[in-house]
């Protein structure tokens, strides 16, 4: 329902905005320009997801390797003990335990299609627990605040963008995103923990978010100090994590008597149906966003936040002409990657804007979908404090993705700024 009112809003400002320029500003080809717009955008869309087709198809095909290898079940294994203590009113043998886990896992791999369902499964699951089944449960508002905020290792979809827009380093905003979305559910975990007075003391707990967030911490202080580092370790360091990734799945595949090959085409057929299955929401999304920019309604809103920033000290607002993503985000994935796709058109994919709108893209989830998909589906009314959760996750996973552009990204700032 938000989606559809964020949707027609955009034409009817459009609209608005473009009368006022014909009446008052006597610009007599506004209206063209924005019919010129539409179906630009319109076209750009399906050419994009097109395009989109191949990276998706070798990306499934590798994580559906990693799938039938036992990669999520090996995840699994190894937070089982975390999980024992943030979900402490979950008997540990309650299979509700293995498809959060199996859940999460999938996630923290980019896969998607895997982890809906096995989520929609935990759901159904802990509501087996729940004394009162139209009120969200303890751990219930946990598990939907740990997706909403988005943990992930590998951006698929991001990376495939990239590649499809023509980027000379695709997997370069791998590590920004890596730090962002760790932020954003550290915050998430914080916050629902203290609610919860789950003990973040913890010896294990300590063990597995302390060492994660020293050693993220320490990597950016490192950075931070060392400048010329910033371009291998991102670039390097990104394409070989990934690479790295790419062949333990095989390795996986192999001692786990996998056909590597077969189970790669199997995932590949998958990434076609997903490339596909998106033409009509990236469509809808670009065609409402060109004729908001085109009208100039997007470059007004953006004048606005800046001369804000600039009011109360800000010295820098080159980020604000990322922020429609990080806005959009927590309605709608597909408008955030439209809004995202449309900045790179803009101001170019290896842009400063261009890298910030894909680090805010993978910076958390949807939060508002997730939780009315989630909650739905077992029919809780009451959600209590899980959506305050999921949107200080946003937040802080945003303000993150801000730092982390600046200083992975510090290069394409001062070529903005000269």
């Amino acid at each position: 329902m938000l989606l559809n009112r964020i949707w027609i809003g955009m034409f009817l400002i459009a609209m608005l905005m473009a009368l006022g320029k014909l009446l008052f500003w006597q610009d007599l080809h506004i209206f063209q320009t924005m019919i010129n717009s539409l179906f630009d955008a319109a076209k750009s869309g399906f050419e994009l997801s097109l395009g989109l087709t191949g990276a998706l198809c070798l990306w499934m095909g590798f994580m559906k390797v990693g799938e039938e290898a036992g990669a999520i079940r090996k995840m699994s294994k190894i937070v089982s003990p975390l999980f024992s203590r943030i979900f402490p009113e979950i008997p540990k043998d309650h299979p509700a335990i293995g498809s959060m886990m199996m859940n999460i896992s999938a996630n923290m791999l980019g896969l998607d299609n895997a982890a809906t369902p096995m989520g929609l499964k935990a759901m159904k699951e802990m509501q087996t627990l729940n004394p009162e089944p139209e009120v969200a449960t303890n751990a219930q508002i946990m598990f939907l605040v740990l997706n909403a905020s988005g943990l992930t290792i590998i951006p698929v979809s991001i990376l495939a963008l990239r590649a499809t827009n023509g980027s000379s380093s695709p997997a370069e905003v791998f590590l920004p995103i890596l730090i962002a979305t760790f932020f954003a559910t550290l915050a998430g975990l914080i916050y629902v923990s203290i609610k919860q007075k789950i003990n973040l003391f913890d010896k294990v707990i300590l063990a597995y978010i302390g060492s994660l967030t020293a050693f993220i911490v320490g990597l950016m202080i490192f950075l931070y100090s060392n400048p010329s580092w910033i371009e291998p370790v991102s670039a390097v360091g990104s394409n070989l994590i990934l690479f790295g990734i790419i062949t333990l799945f095989i390795v996986l595949g192999i001692r786990s008597k996998v056909n590597v090959y077969e189970t790669f085409i199997e995932g590949a057929k998958g990434g076609f149906e997903v490339a596909i299955s998106i033409i009509p929401y990236l469509v809808g999304m670009l065609a409402a966003i060109a004729v908001f920019r085109a009208s100039g309604a997007l470059d007004g809103l953006i004048d606005l936040i800046k001369m804000g920033l600039v009011a109360i000290g800000f010295t820098t607002t080159t980020f604000v002409d990322a922020l429609p993503v990080a806005f959009m985000k927590p309605f709608s994935g597909s408008g955030a990657r439209a809004l995202m796709v449309e900045s790179w058109s803009t101001y170019g994919v290896d842009s400063f804007v261009g890298k910030l709108s894909a680090t805010f893209q993978g910076s958390t989830e949807t939060t508002f979908y997730v939780l009315a998909v989630y909650f739905g589906s077992v029919k809780v009314k009451n959600t209590r404090y899980a959506a305050m959760g999921g949107i200080i996750a946003d937040i802080v996973g945003a303000l993150t993705a801000i730092f982390v552009a600046y200083l992975f990204y510090r290069h394409n700032v001062e070529l903005v700024q000269k």
